[in-house]
């Protein structure tokens, strides 16, 4: 989805940068206990943001629930649009199909379960929740965009 929102701020010609927040920290081991995410998130945006940028586009699944800690590590005061991409159950065992291969299908169903149950029950209430079933993923991101606001260099 971020590629995808990517390219529609791009084909419009609105600045911006994307970061993929499962990339910060990234390693074996996991390297959680350092908060390790947070810091290059920090360090990614500074370089960013000396550069002239003010529009980032942030993804990861479970970053809806972090806002606040994601926000203190930008070091600035960020306005925050955040977007939980929601389906059935049955979309995302199709979607996890495709992508999982092998014995390790199974632990990502149940995974996604239980993170789908979590994220619903412990995202703030005004996160915008954007229904992905049957849908596009141009139109998904069009959707996404226009909640950001960012439909003009403004």
């Amino acid at each position: 989805m971020g590629n995808e929102i990517h390219e529609q701020l791009s084909e419009a010609r609105i600045h911006h940068c994307l970061i993929e927040g499962d990339n910060l920290d990234l390693a074996y081991p996991p390297p959680w206990e350092h908060n390790l995410g947070a810091r290059n998130l920090g360090a990614m945006w500074a370089n960013y943001r000396e550069l002239g940028y003010r529009r980032m586009v942030y993804t990861n699944t479970v970053s809806v629930r972090f806002v606040d800690e994601l926000t203190a590590a930008m070091g600035d005061d960020p306005r925050v649009v955040a977007v939980l991409l929601t389906a059935s159950d049955a979309t995302a065992r199709v979607r996890l199909a495709r992508r999982e291969i092998g014995s390790a299908l199974e632990r990502h169903v149940e995974r996604s379960d239980v993170a789908a149950r979590e994220l619903d029950e412990f995202s703030p209430g005004w996160v915008h929740r954007v229904a992905t079933d049957g849908r596009p993923v141009a139109d998904i991101a069009a959707e996404v965009i226009g909640l950001a606001g960012w439909t003009s260099q403004s």
